[in-house]
């Protein structure tokens, strides 16, 4: 089926709006998920981060899933469509309950999008569902939302994306924030 919900026996489904959506995966699938479905004319979001890694006779840097197990798809939710996803080897599920996918808010995928662009300082996070929420004022960070944290007596913005209940954890020191 093309994107467009014309089926190649010429029916056609109406697709509702798109949003995003979170796919669990086989370990250390992503990558390979994340090409095919582009093949297949979906648009996929896969975060990656840097990591150097050390072998006995050499270092190299390899970009790693940052949220391992998952890859995101903007599509919308048409049958014949979430059946092509499933079938690409590697997809286990839709993230949801009871077999129906969750949507993601666009504002959550666009936070992770600004936090992998800005290059500040982040790391995991344990997934938070009760704390303070603040946001941002000014900065290359200006307007993000998330919960206040603290490591190490440093504050830090968690930011989280829920059906996958993953977090990072970005370094706010010497930015100005308020409550939400």
């Amino acid at each position: 089926m093309a994107a467009s919900g014309i089926a190649r026996d010429g029916s056609t489904e109406r697709p509702g709006p798109s949003s995003w959506y979170a796919l669990h995966t086989r370990a250390r699938h992503e990558k390979k998920i994340d090409a095919n479905l582009q093949r297949t004319g979906i648009t996929t979001f896969l975060p990656l981060v840097k990591e150097t890694r050390r072998w006995s006779d050499r270092r190299k840097t390899v970009e790693l899933p940052l949220f391992p197990c998952y890859v995101f798809v903007n599509m919308a939710l048409t049958a014949k469509l979430r059946l092509a996803v499933l079938n690409t080897p590697g997809v286990l599920a839709f993230v949801g309950k009871n077999g129906a996918a969750i949507p993601i808010s666009e504002q959550e995928i666009a936070q992770v999008h600004t936090v992998l662009a800005q290059r500040v300082p982040f790391g995991p996070s344990p997934f938070l569902k009760a704390g303070q929420r603040i946001r941002i004022r000014g900065g290359a960070l200006d307007g993000m939302e998330g919960i206040l944290s603290s490591q190490k007596g440093q504050a830090m913005l968690v930011i989280s994306v829920e059906p996958i209940q993953r977090s990072i954890a970005v370094s706010i020191s010497g930015y100005e924030f308020e409550p939400v």
